[in-house]
């Protein structure tokens, strides 16, 4: 599937005219899939994977894919997009490039980013505020500086030392 298709699929919950009518293409389906891939393309150009649009997904650097995962998400037009882990396995650019679109999104989309990342650095670097889970209990909460200095989480990931 092309990147153009891929994301699209994101937009299957919102089209609303009936099957036989997509199927056919006429009317009113022609005109709300028209208004779905002006939407997509947006996000495409938002994303700068303009080059990649007919490419199939599965060609492109791992990277990229993310990219293509984050359109998808973003296609559905969520208020809150969770994010776990968007960042692994991606080398240092990539992160770069990742962390640039995940603060733009609220931006760009008025979307609100709950963001799940063991990369502490990338955390401090693009979060207002910041919670830290231990075992699941939580240890730690506020902006970036006030986690940073927490006794707490000081504690609870660099050792106590007696």
């Amino acid at each position: 599937m092309s990147v153009l298709d891929n994301i699209m699929t994101g937009r299957n919950l919102r089209i609303k005219s009936n099957i036989l009518l997509q199927a056919l293409r006429i009317g009113p389906a022609e005109r709300e899939e028209m208004q779905h891939r002006a939407y997509v393309e947006h996000i495409i150009d938002f994303l700068e994977i303009q080059a990649h649009r007919k490419t199939p997904v599965g060609q492109l650097p791992y990277g990229l894919q993310k990219r293509v995962d984050l359109g998808r998400a973003l296609a559905l037009e969520p208020k809150v997009l969770l994010l776990d882990e968007p960042m692994a396995g991606m080398n240092v650019e990539e992160k770069q490039d990742m962390c640039r679109f995940i603060l733009d999104v609220n931006d760009e989309f008025g979307t609100t980013v709950v963001l799940i990342e063991h990369d502490m650095s990338v955390v401090m670097d693009i979060s207002d505020r910041v919670v830290v889970l231990d075992y699941g209990k939580k240890i730690g909460d506020g902006t970036p500086e006030e986690v940073r200095n927490n006794p707490e989480v000081i504690s609870a990931y660099l050792g106590t030392s007696h």
